[in-house]
């Protein structure tokens, strides 16, 4: 049987953007949830091809080794990235995001001259058995608090991320809940930010979050969904902690 490649299934995504049903806010998008340097810095990408709040776009997440994130967003951040979590971030809007496929396990991003970063995706067993669960899985499912509850340990014990939650508190206070239908590994990559050279992918230190949302240890890419709880509503549960950078 042949597999999908990363490219066919963004090309696919892009092809039919579609949403979920609800009357949460809802995002379809891909990216990578994140990436660690042994510099210390870290990036994670975001390219939502459909939103319920707002237009498409892209967006890139950097931490500094100093712990400070940024989230540089194509659209307006009150509704794209910084609207769960802007207020752990700093945010900038910019004109444009380059993604590029040179051959279907290769993409290659940018950000005007700031950053420049390839990233090379394989498939392993734990990545095959992930993307096969998320693929049976209806959507009730990836409703349910109890079964994203259950999946973010497996996820961690199988690939190896570190933490990870499907479910929690943004540090803007709506509650999420991600569906990584399909995943890959980030087997190799290079960037350099502002000029700097950020090194070879290794683990932080620390695993670092942002409020509830943990930030994997080693680099994944992910086609799939988000929902947020709308503003507002986020009192029907309690207060999380308020977000940290470290992780503490």
């Amino acid at each position: 049987m042949t597999m999908t490649t990363p490219r066919q299934a963004v090309e696919a995504l892009q092809a039919q953007p579609q949403l979920p049903d609800g009357d949460d806010e809802r995002f379809t998008g891909y990216g990578v949830m994140g990436l660690p340097f042994a510099s210390g810095h870290y990036l994670a990408l975001r390219d939502m091809v459909a939103s319920s709040v707002g237009p498409a776009y892209r967006a890139i997440w950097h931490r500094d080794p100093d712990g400070r994130w940024t989230i540089h967003t194509t659209g307006a951040p009150e509704l794209t990235c910084p609207r769960y979590f802007g207020s752990a971030t700093a945010t900038a809007q910019v004109p444009s995001i380059e993604v590029c496929w040179p051959d279907d396990r290769t993409l290659e991003v940018t950000l005007g001259d700031d950053l420049s970063w390839r990233i090379e995706l394989g498939a392993t067993p734990a990545t095959r058995m992930m993307t096969a669960m998320g693929g049976a899985l209806p959507e009730a499912g990836w409703n349910s608090n109890a079964v994203l509850a259950a999946m973010g340990p497996m996820a961690r014990t199988m690939m190896r991320t570190g933490k990870i939650r499907l479910r929690g508190e943004t540090p803007n206070g709506p509650r999420f809940k991600v569906a990584p239908l399909k995943i890959w590994r980030v087997v190799n990559s290079t960037a350099s930010y502002c000029g700097e050279d950020l090194g070879e992918p290794a683990p932080l230190d620390a695993q670092t979050r942002l409020g509830d949302f943990w930030l994997p240890q080693r680099g994944v890419f992910f086609v799939g969904r988000a929902r947020f709880t709308p503003a507002g509503e986020q009192l029907q549960e309690p207060a999380s902690p308020a977000a940290t950078r470290m992780g503490q």
